[in-house]
């Protein structure tokens, strides 16, 4: 779930030079990076991938739990802290619930994280279009090689890495609500809380769950054992912790640091690692697109983090 714009209060930030923030940063690029690499895995022990969302939105309820326990359980009820965490839980809910059941059900993970990474694209076009904010240099040139990116990835299909074009289709979908997301999340993140919208993510994920559960063929019939259900919950706790730190990457640095790594690594950390899974080789097409995912994800950001916000709250 795209998290990146958490960074809502500066009372936290570290005094002198810490290096906290790169600490809490590392730990949010591995854990997705780990995450995303074996997201799939349950689904080949008999778990099926909707029910692996069930556990990750069960899971975000420990880290939840953590981030409202360290601000003794102030939890923000105004109307416009639950609207805005309902409508950003459920576009990150919405989007993990695609990524589970439908992109990496088809497709390989090392081809659909890039593609996912490039979810700014969405947040800069809607922020120039409804809050008429400033395309930079270094958005745009990060659009065009966006735009260049994704064939270049999905060039691969006839090398029999994967079967249909089917991922692609579900990667853009996880690509535009979590884009969507990121353009709500830059106007919550000055008027709530963190620790909020962090449970109202957990919530309205959870209120996503019968819904995987009703999309499973016999669910009862899965496995619910210690290498599938259990993996699943395990798997779900490195996205969600990951996410957790991220918040507290943003409160202890600056976000034109914290931005590009966050965005940009983990989907390096994703790729080499199931490439190393799957012990295959992608074609030269997809490798050409994997970097110019990367290179257009941190030009996106990078063009984001320097571009004027204005005040306009586009829930008002």
């Amino acid at each position: 779930m795209s998290t990146n714009h958490l960074n809502e209060s500066t009372d936290y930030k570290a005094s002198g030079a810490s290096n906290a923030w790169l600490v809490y940063a590392l730990l949010t690029i591995v854990l997705w990076g780990v995450w995303g690499a074996t997201i799939a895995v349950p689904e080949g022990n008999n778990f099926p991938a909707e029910l692996g969302y069930i556990m990750w939105a069960l899971s975000m309820l420990i880290p939840s739990s953590f981030s409202l326990k360290k601000v003794g359980w102030k939890l923000d009820v105004s109307l416009e802290a639950v609207l805005y965490g309902a409508v950003i839980g459920f576009l990150g809910g919405v989007g993990q619930l695609i990524l589970y059941s439908g992109a990496i059900a088809n497709g390989p993970a090392y081809l659909i994280f890039p593609i996912i990474a490039l979810s700014p694209v969405v947040t800069i076009v809607l922020s120039f279009i409804f809050l008429k904010e400033r395309v930079g240099k270094m958005g745009g040139a990060g659009i065009v090689i966006a735009l260049v990116a994704i064939p270049f990835l999905n060039y691969s299909d006839g090398s029999g890495t994967t079967n249909n074009s089917a991922w692609l289709i579900y990667a853009i979908l996880v690509f535009l609500a979590w884009g969507i997301q990121g353009f709500y999340l830059k106007q919550a993140n000055n008027r709530v809380s963190a620790e909020s919208i962090f449970f109202y993510m957990a919530l309205t994920s959870l209120m996503l769950a019968p819904v995987a559960w009703f999309m499973t063929e016999q669910p009862l019939q899965a496995n619910w054992g210690l290498d599938g259900a259990a993996l699943a919950f395990g798997i779900g706790l490195l996205n969600a912790f990951g996410a957790l730190f991220l918040v507290y990457a943003f409160r202890h640095g600056k976000a034109i640091l914290v931005s590009p790594m966050v965005n940009c690594l983990p989907p390096i950390v994703t790729s080499l690692l199931s490439l190393v899974i799957l012990q295959v080789l992608p074609t030269t097409y997809a490798a050409v697109g994997m970097v110019l995912a990367i290179i257009s994800a941190f030009l996106l950001v990078m063009g984001e983090e320097t571009a004027d916000l204005p005040s306009k709250d586009p829930l008002k």
